[in-house]
């Protein structure tokens, strides 16, 4: 657990992740709308050494990025509502990737997300208006 003082700490958060990343990871993100799960991807990517200008896949449901050490799949489910609509949009593949997948919304796809072997699960709670507590458990790493 670590708490979050601005977007910049939750960039450089997931820029320490990202430089510890190895293929195969699964990064289950939760929490609500404008909690700071976006920025720990930006950081992510810049651990990864991706060049991209990271951004939440709301509406195309995936970005790849790629150009990186590894490659990073950023999955949003945000507009999703059921078990059913996320199967449809055929993203259980992303869940072995050859590189490392982050899922914003996890919680909505969680029986799936953590059976995985190698999954970091990270809860962002809004503590104020800058302010975050990141508690995360990792399974199989």
């Amino acid at each position: 657990m670590c708490i979050s003082h601005n977007p910049s700490e939750t960039q450089a958060l997931g820029e320490v992740w990202g430089r510890e990343a190895q293929s195969g990871w699964v990064i289950g993100l939760c929490g609500q709308l404008g909690a700071g799960k976006t920025q720990l991807v930006m950081g992510l990517a810049r651990g990864l050494g991706s060049p991209a200008r990271v951004h939440s896949p709301t509406f195309a449901l995936v970005n790849v990025y790629t150009g990186g050490r590894l490659a990073l799949f950023h999955l949003d489910l945000y507009r999703l509502d059921t078990l059913e609509q996320i199967v449809a949009a055929g993203l259980e593949e992303y869940l072995w990737p050859a590189g490392v997948t982050v899922v914003e919304w996890a919680d909505k796809w969680p029986d799936v997300v953590q059976s995985l072997k190698c999954l970091r699960w990270v809860q962002i709670e809004t503590l104020g208006e800058n302010e975050r507590r990141i508690i995360y458990d990792d399974f199989g790493h």
